[in-house]
């Protein structure tokens, strides 16, 4: 007999597939930091507002070649107006037309440009120019972001590096207690060493404690930092060594360069805007009198042409106007060559320093090993009676004194590094 599998099983079967699968334990690199921390700083958020400002102010000014059309009216009393009686000899038989005083006009008038001496064109390059400048500026103020993350990320990373060597001591001592412990049992041993190892245990969990709170305040300023949950099980990658790289490629460059791309254009928006003008124009009116004065009455008319516009005040003012632009440029090129100035300056402090911790580095491995071996030396001298356990706590601080420096110094060399990188952009 074939038995029907159990039907809660079946179902089971089935939802498998669906079921939900645990989240896996985030884990950190200090790029994916910086790139996490741009993309949720608030200011990112002005990038498309001035591509769409800019987009608006270029469709203004293309509307320029549009056709226009006015409208106009009027009513006027004149005091005079054409006396034909006046101006012609009398003709026996002959009545010459008045003017009425009162005179009226509704008009309307379409014009096209045809050319503007390259004005438009030229204001939507400087629309462009100042958009990219806008860009550029936002952009340099987001590569701060990673001078803030580079601080708390390696902060991190020497918290949790001084808990790892905190464990690796406790471990140590406590297996130096579970021996002392056991001696003190067996009346081998004194009480005072089996406090003196418990203390010294307490210390290091009141160290760990420090570290902790520490390493808190750091996940949290990160978490906020990159809009992401950062907590204990979050894994920190060790970033790896940088070479030295001369040169700057900071973004600040680039904006000085757009900058004085902008004058460029200015320069010759002030040439085009005494260019004389060509537009062409048709005109439709109603009123008294119309065109043919002579009959003094209510009717329409209309006129069409080309017409010239040449306007020669700018000439009163470019001169100026020039020696302002060039005066700019050369505040311009003060304020490039400070940023490079004070750039450079900061980059063989950052040098130095990362020299510095490689140096120290080198001396922590030597220091290491030579208290290592006194501390391993002391640890069976200990065993046979011949030093106290303060003697043997004394000898295992100072190896673990060492372990913490070079822990220190290795992260201090790696953010000097970064430091460098961003302080020259490369």
């Amino acid at each position: 007999m074939i038995r029907k599998p159990n039907t809660l099983i079946s179902i089971l079967l089935l939802l498998a597939p669906y079921a939900p699968v645990h989240s896996q334990t985030l884990q950190l690199s200090i790029d994916s930091c910086y790139s996490m921390a741009r993309q949720n700083y608030p200011l990112i958020k002005k990038q498309d507002l001035i591509a769409k400002s800019s987009r608006y102010s270029i469709e203004n000014a293309s509307k320029f070649y549009l056709p226009q059309l006015t409208v106009n009216g009027q009513a006027t009393y004149q005091s005079q107006t054409i006396s034909f009686s006046d101006a012609l000899p009398s003709i026996p038989g002959i009545s010459f037309p008045t003017i009425d005083k009162d005179q009226y006009k509704i008009q309307a008038e379409l014009s096209q440009a045809i050319y503007d001496g390259g004005v438009t064109k030229h204001q939507r390059a400087l629309i462009r120019a100042n958009e990219q400048i806008q860009q550029q500026s936002l952009e340099v103020s987001l590569n701060t972001l990673k001078d803030r993350v580079t601080q708390i990320y390696f902060s991190m990373l020497l918290m949790n590096e001084q808990l790892k060597q905190n464990e690796i001591r406790k471990t140590d001592l406590q297996g130096a207690l579970d021996k002392a412990n056991a001696a003190f049992v067996n009346g081998t041993g004194f009480r005072s060493n089996v406090d003196e190892l418990k203390a010294a245990i307490i210390n290091i969990d009141m160290t760990a404690i420090t570290f902790r709170a520490n390493r808190k305040a750091f996940m949290d300023m990160l978490a906020l930092l990159i809009g992401q949950p950062v907590d204990e099980s979050t894994i920190l990658v060790l970033p790896e060594q940088l070479p030295v790289t001369p040169g700057i490629s900071r973004p600040e460059l680039k904006y000085f360069d757009l900058q004085k791309k902008s004058f460029d254009i200015q320069e010759k928006e002030l040439k085009a805007a005494f260019t004389p003008r060509l537009s062409a124009f048709a005109q439709g009116a109603y009123g008294r009198p119309t065109l043919n004065i002579i009959e003094n009455k209510f009717g329409a008319w209309w006129i069409a042409g080309l017409r010239v516009n040449w306007s020669l005040g700018s000439l009163y003012t470019i001169k100026n106007n020039k020696s302002l632009l060039h005066i700019n440029r050369q505040y311009l090129d003060i304020d490039k060559e400070t940023f490079l100035f004070n750039t450079r300056l900061t980059m063989k402090q950052e040098n130095a320093g990362i020299k510095k911790y490689s140096d120290l580095l080198e001396q922590d491995n030597s220091i290491i090993e030579l208290r290592a071996a006194v501390a391993q030396s002391a640890k069976a001298q200990l065993d046979n009676g011949v030093i106290t356990v303060h003697e043997y706590i004394a000898k295992l601080n100072e190896e673990n004194l060492a372990r913490q420096l070079r822990i220190v110094h290795r992260i201090q060399l790696l953010q000097a590094q970064y430091n460098f990188k961003n302080t020259s952009g490369n």
